[in-house]
C-alpha cells in the first residue's frame, strides 16, 4: 500500500491483522483500502497474521479484523473492530483527538515496535 513508504514513527499507524483465509478479512480489506485513500496521512499497513509470523510473534489474534493503531510512538489502541465502514475511521479519529489519552498494553507496544521495525 503506497502510505507505507517512508513513514515515521511520530507519525499516525493503522496496522490491521487478518488472514487471507477469512472471508470477513477479504470483505473488510477494500473498507481499510479506502481509509488509507482517504486518509494520506495515515500510515496503513495490511498484516497477514500466517504470511508475517515474524512481526505477529506469539500473540494469539483470534478475532479478525484486529487493528494496532498508534500515533507520537506510541501503540494506543490493540483489540478487534466491527468490519463496518466507518467503525475504524471513527476510532482512529477519537484517538487522535486525545493524544494524551490511554495507551495500549505492554503486549501491543512490543507489537508496535515489531511491526515499525519490519516496515
Amino acid at each position: 500500500m503506497g502510505s507505507e513508504a517512508g513513514a515515521p514513527a511520530q507519525a499516525w499507524w493503522v496496522a490491521c491483522f487478518c488472514a487471507e483465509w477469512c472471508g470477513v478479512c477479504r470483505e473488510f480489506r477494500a473498507t481499510f483500502d479506502a481509509l488509507a485513500r482517504e486518509r494520506p496521512q495515515l500510515r496503513c499497513v495490511w498484516i497477514d497474521v500466517e504470511d508475517e509470523e515474524d512481526v505477529v510473534g506469539d500473540l494469539d489474534v483470534e478475532t479478525f479484523p484486529t487493528v494496532l493503531v498508534a500515533g507520537g510512538g506510541q501503540a494506543r489502541f490493540f483489540g478487534p473492530v466491527l468490519p463496518q465502514a466507518g467503525v475504524l475511521g471513527r476510532l482512529v479519529d477519537s484517538l487522535q483527538a486525545s493524544p494524551a489519552g490511554p495507551r495500549a498494553d505492554q503486549e501491543a507496544q512490543a507489537l508496535w515496535g515489531r511491526v515499525l521495525s519490519r516496515r
